[in-house]
Parts: C-alpha cells; sequence; structure tokens
C-alpha cells in the first residue's frame, strides 16, 4: 500500500502560515518539532487529520522565497474537499479568505477557487453526493 502522506507549502514564515491555517482557518496542528535551523510543522484540514498534511516549510533564501505563492505556476493546485460547502464557504469568508469567484455548480460539485494570503490557488469543493 502506498499513499500521499504530506506535501509542503512554502511560507514567508512559520508564524504567518500557522495564524493564516491553524488560527484563522481552524487546521489542526499536528507536529511542531524544533530542529535546531528549522521546525518541523504539519497540520491538516478540520477534520482530515488522518488523511494527507501539509508541511509548512518556511523559505530559507531568495530562490525559495520566490516560490511562495507560485508553487503551483499560476494554477490552482490545492483542492480542499468539504461535506458542507455552505457551511465552510461562509466560516472563511468570514476569517477573510479571498475567494476569486462566487461558489458554481458543475457536473462533479460546488466549487470555488481561493487564495491564501502567500498567493497559493486553491479550490473549495463539495463532491455530488457527499
Amino acid at each position: 500500500m502506498m499513499r500521499l502522506a504530506a506535501l509542503s507549502v512554502i511560507v514567508p514564515d512559520y508564524a504567518a502560515g500557522l495564524d493564516f491555517y491553524v488560527t484563522r482557518l481552524g487546521f489542526t496542528l499536528l507536529e511542531d518539532v524544533d530542529q535546531g535551523h528549522k521546525r518541523w510543522i504539519t497540520i491538516a484540514p478540520p477534520g482530515g487529520e488522518q488523511g494527507c498534511r501539509i508541511v509548512l516549510a518556511r523559505a530559507e533564501n531568495a530562490a525559495q522565497q520566490v516560490t511562495i505563492g507560485a508553487q503551483g505556476a499560476g494554477r490552482v493546485w490545492l483542492f480542499l474537499e468539504t461535506d458542507d460547502f455552505a457551511r465552510d464557504h461562509a466560516r472563511m469568508l468570514a476569517a477573510g479568505v479571498v475567494f476569486e469567484e462566487a461558489p458554481r455548480h458543475e457536473a462533479y460539485g460546488i466549487v470555488a477557487v481561493w487564495r491564501d494570503p502567500f498567493g497559493n490557488r486553491w479550490v473549495l469543493l463539495e463532491r455530488r453526493g457527499a
């Protein structure tokens, strides 16, 4: 068996990443291990603790700093699935999340594109029949 266990999102600093994802969005802080020169921080969306984790990776040099918000090359590359689009859309709006579009209904479900404060493009998705 294999599974995708984690992916990294590059942030300008750990505090900014934790403030947005954990404090504002309510993601769960799973690990925060000081490794001396860096920290191992993993988070997961509410209720998603058993799924793929996000590693908050602090940009440590100029080459990494230019990738903040550009990991997806301008495309949506992160997909946040929910069992209740209306609930989570409203909660995210209240937390100051900027949506690029109004929710739309597609053959596969309800979807809207949003950006985190670092420039990463995400989709909030409730699959049809979820």
